[in-house]
């Protein structure tokens, strides 16, 4: 979950792996998986910066880096 400020001031907390896309139109606007959009005062930095915390904190990026590197030096080439 990330913390996340609607335009009118109000703090929320949003489901971070139901994000879809993100998108400055001029304000930052938030896609949902379901559709759902929430505009936000964060820019899109912001949230990118507290989504990578975000899946440091679950060991999402960490998981994801090392697989990367494996398949990058060879190791995991047929799957």
């Amino acid at each position: 979950m990330i913390r996340l400020t609607r335009l009118n001031g109000k703090e929320y907390v949003l489901n971070a792996l139901l994000i879809e896309s993100l998108e400055a139109t001029p304000d930052t606007m938030i896609t949902l998986i379901n559709g759902k959009k929430f505009v936000i005062r964060e820019s899109i930095p912001e949230v990118i910066h507290t989504l990578k915390e975000f899946y440091r904190d679950i060991n999402a990026i960490k998981a994801s880096i090392i697989q990367h590197t494996e398949i990058e030096k060879g190791g995991m080439e047929n799957g």
